[in-house]
């Protein structure tokens, strides 16, 4: 008879996972059952321990909603989101580099006409940002749908405000590009900004000493067909928190030089009202396939 204490308990329980009909799946949990044991055992984790953790679980469960993931929040900034992302594109030699989701790609990305202000209304340093999509000899892919999104100069992102529901996506639009691969248009200058902090992963954060900062980027995800999915950011040259992200999303390749212009015209010749950045980025599409994400969407108002 199988003993249930701490060195026969394991084994019983990855045995019972031994009927799964899926093999990866059987994998997965079989694995997982033996990495949470072993941090029970070398830690010897007591009572009242346990008892916070499961209480965190659930506070972070409790903060989710339609359009706030708080445990993709929480996978963020123990740097699990960054190690999927890199064990899933370890070969991206030539291609544009990967980075985190976030848990803010939700709602609507309405498709939008090249040079659009996709911020109106906000206020904020201008910029225009211009790219191109190509494949990795730089040849323009044509009629790529590219969605973008960003936070606000208050850093906070449109679904994070109560506006939301009632005047729609700010800050995110979707864009195709053209025969030439091409795509721009305008919006704000993104600032650094924290995490939400009101929930049990910031209270994590703040408690451990951390800050709750992220670098100023854009979000950018690349969807062409026959070409691996491209989740990305690109972030600003100079900002503070660049070595010391909170979700440790930077890398060297999506940092770029924002200038600060002060041109009459724009490079789509449309005048400018005053002083404005230009951001320009081109992206390198990895031939291949892969799993589009879904944003969530908001729940509908009942009539």
């Amino acid at each position: 008879m199988t003993q249930f204490n701490d060195t026969e308990l394991t084994a019983a329980v990855i045995q019972s996972f031994d009927k799964t009909p899926d093999p990866r799946t059987r994998f997965l949990l079989q694995e997982l059952v033996k990495s949470l044991h072993d941090y029970v055992r070398r830690t010897d984790l007591t009572f009242g321990e346990w008892e916070v953790a499961i209480d965190f679980l659930t506070r972070t469960g409790q903060k989710c909603t339609p359009i706030r993931q708080e445990f993709i929040l929480l996978s963020d900034v123990l740097g699990v989101s960054m190690l999927v992302d890199a064990v899933n594109h370890r070969e991206r030699e030539g291609a544009t580099q990967t980075t985190v989701l976030g848990p803010f790609y939700v709602g609507e990305h309405p498709v939008m006409a090249h040079g659009a202000d996709i911020s109106p209304g906000l206020t904020g340093e201008r910029m225009f940002v211009q790219s191109r999509v190509t494949d990795l000899d730089g040849k323009p892919l044509a009629g790529v749908p590219v969605d973008i999104w960003h936070a606000d100069d208050d850093g906070f992102y449109d679904s994070q405000k109560a506006s939301y529901a009632t005047q729609g996506p700010s800050s995110r639009a979707r864009f195709i590009t053209d025969s030439d691969g091409r795509l721009f248009f305008r919006t704000i200058l993104p600032c650094s900004y924290p995490i939400p902090t009101d929930g049990p992963v910031g209270d994590l954060v703040l408690k451990t000493g951390r800050h709750p900062m992220r670098p100023a980027h854009v979000h950018f995800l690349v969807v062409a067909p026959g070409y691996e999915p491209l989740i990305t950011h690109v972030f600003i040259e100079g900002d503070e928190y660049l070595d010391s992200d909170v979700v440790f999303g930077v890398k060297d390749d999506l940092i770029a030089t924002v200038e600060k212009r002060s041109d009459a015209f724009m490079p789509d010749g449309q005048p400018a009202t005053g002083p404005w950045h230009l951001m320009t980025y081109n992206f390198r599409m990895k031939p291949g396939e892969g799993t589009v994400p879904q944003p969530m969407m908001p729940e509908k108002a009942e009539a």
